[in-house]
């Protein structure tokens, strides 16, 4: 199994989460993010139209923990739908789980990890 997490723009969001649901991810945690990055090197931005402070950046973070054969599959569909093409897209990330066990039943492994979307996925 494995774990992504991704960083990305505010303003993906819901595209980001419209195309994971299209492939069978129907579950993931996200949280409101703040950071700096390679922005603050070239100082204020200005996007559609405004000017932002790029002291902090506003971003998403989302986790997602599936099976490994779905990975390259979900990595995809958020690099393409969190995609502008400019500086400040993102980043996504994917690391090993060693063990998940879902609290409500028990179920260890990948099997705590299914859910009514895993058919679309494999």
């Amino acid at each position: 199994m494995k774990k992504i997490e991704a960083i990305i723009r505010t303003s993906k969001f819901e595209e980001v989460k419209t195309e994971l649901k299209k492939i069978g991810i129907d579950f993931f945690s996200y949280w409101d993010a703040s950071g700096v990055g390679n922005e603050l090197l070239r100082g204020n931005h200005s996007y559609r139209g405004t000017v932002y402070d790029t002291q902090y950046i506003p971003r998403i973070l989302i986790s997602i923990v599936l099976r490994d054969i779905n990975v390259q599959k979900t990595i995809d569909c958020i690099e393409k739908a969190a995609f502008t093409g400019e500086v400040g897209d993102g980043m996504i990330f994917s690391f090993n789980v060693e063990q998940s066990v879902r609290i409500s039943n028990g179920a260890r492994g990948e099997a705590s990890t299914a859910g009514p979307g895993d058919e679309k996925l494999k």
